[in-house]
């Protein structure tokens, strides 16, 4: 085999197109693997029921002291009416009211996983995921009264009930 020799423009030409080639094929294969990306998809709240709604009219919102110094901040969600977003430290959640047997006010964000539930003397933040309370003992000025209410007036325990209707 005769070899003919290139010039130095010749190489560096050979060397460009090849350079070109291996990128120009790195760069289809990443914008293949970027078009077969969907797009991102938005939640779209989910219209409530009536039910839900006149649940979403109870949640105590604001800035809400808990335990060990921790806060809750939980607001109304001005673009979707009865849904709430709630911050605790860098967690962010978005919750709707879900209706329950227990008379519990119950927020939920299925997505990550989080509940809120309301009782008359505190709320707390819950992790299903984890398993765990991420926020106890968080307590409104309303739910603080209500508190202070309860350590005064007690309810009758089980007992006194069941013995009085003897």
């Amino acid at each position: 085999m005769n070899r003919i020799p290139l010039s130095t423009l010749t190489r560096c030409c050979l060397v460009a197109a090849m350079a070109c080639a291996v990128t120009g094929g790195a760069l289809a294969a990443t914008a293949k693997k970027q078009a077969a990306k969907p797009a991102a998809v938005v939640d779209t709240p989910v219209p409530l029921t009536d039910a839900e709604l006149a649940l979403a009219d109870k949640v105590q919102v604001g800035k809400i002291p808990c335990e060990l110094g921790q806060s809750v901040d939980i607001e109304a969600d001005k673009t979707a009416p009865g849904y709430f977003n709630l911050r605790l430290k860098d967690q962010r959640f978005h919750l709707r009211p879900v209706v329950s047997a227990t008379g519990a006010l119950r927020l939920e964000d299925a997505k990550e996983g989080a509940v809120w539930l309301q009782l008359a003397n505190k709320s707390m933040l819950m992790s299903q995921k984890l398993g765990r309370r991420l926020a106890d003992e968080c307590m409104s000025p309303t739910q603080q009264a209500v508190a202070d209410d309860m350590k005064i007036h007690p309810a009758p325990s089980l007992i006194d009930v069941a013995q009085s209707s003897r």
